[in-house]
């Protein structure tokens, strides 16, 4: 861990998947990617530690590397809050609930319900303004007030019945009524904004692209188990500042198997 001025307030842990083509079996699996950010005590990013880790199945290894970052990091900062913000991916949580005192569901794929919402509940054709509209006050208010939510909900379930509506769009306000009643618990959103805390997870969402998709998904590619594993974790290393230093440096004092 570097050292880090003016204190860490925060620390948030997040984690997500990312598609690439394999050439072991004729498809694509999931790269997993976590992300430890560092937040002072003025909501300001410091530093990120960048994990990233090939396709394996019940996704172990990586579970058992991110829960060691985050033991060496509490060592760091014990003090901090420590926050686990993801999408609403059921094994997600079963990982941060471990290693997180707060839970949250990133804030923009909430709004991406509210947004399918808004589409069921103005589906013509010309009324992009009205959609954009409503969208827009519902998020600003999914920010600052809890009971919206309530009002989301019954929402929802007033257009997943309207049989006025196209079959898709009654599905989709379906779906956004599971999602906020399985989720209502992790979507305290006034309260971390009152508290000055993220409620994003804009971090992970791009570390994912830049670690994952930009590099082992261009046109053409498939990886096996052995070189996706290297280059993600040297990406890893670069992403993270000062991580590729420590890395040669323990290379020149114990030599590469040790490093390894």
């Amino acid at each position: 861990m570097p050292r880090l001025a003016g204190g860490i307030a925060t620390v948030v842990a997040s984690l997500d998947g990312a598609m690439i083509p394999m050439a072991d079996s004729d498809g694509w699996r999931e790269a997993m990617v976590g992300t430890l950010s560092f937040y002072d005590h003025d909501g300001e990013r410091q530093h990120t530690i960048y994990l990233a880790a090939a396709p394996e199945y019940g996704k172990h290894a990586f579970i058992e590397r991110f829960a060691r970052e985050i033991a060496r990091a509490k060592q760091h900062h014990p003090e901090a809050c420590w926050l686990g913000i993801a999408d609403g991916a059921p094994s997600n949580w079963a990982f941060l609930e471990q290693h997180t005192e707060r839970q949250l569901i990133d804030f923009f794929h909430a709004s991406d319900y509210i947004a399918k919402l808004a589409q069921a509940r103005f589906p013509q054709r010309n009324a992009d303004d009205q959609r954009a509209a409503w969208q827009h006050t519902h998020c600003n208010r999914l920010k600052h007030d809890a009971s919206v939510l309530d009002e989301l909900v019954a929402e929802a379930a007033r257009l997943s019945r309207l049989s006025s509506l196209s079959q898709k769009h009654r599905d989709d306000a379906y779906s956004a009524w599971t999602y906020f009643n399985n989720h209502r618990h992790q979507m305290d959103y006034p309260g971390f904004v009152a508290a000055g805390l993220p409620i994003g997870s804009g971090v992970i969402e791009a570390a994912c692209k830049s670690l994952v998709k930009q590099r082992l998904c261009a046109s053409g590619m498939r990886w096996k188990d052995k070189g996706a594993k290297i280059v993600l974790s040297l990406r890893a290393l670069t992403n993270t500042v000062g991580r590729w230093t420590q890395f040669w440096q323990k290379i020149d004092q114990f030599g590469a198997e040790c490093a390894f």
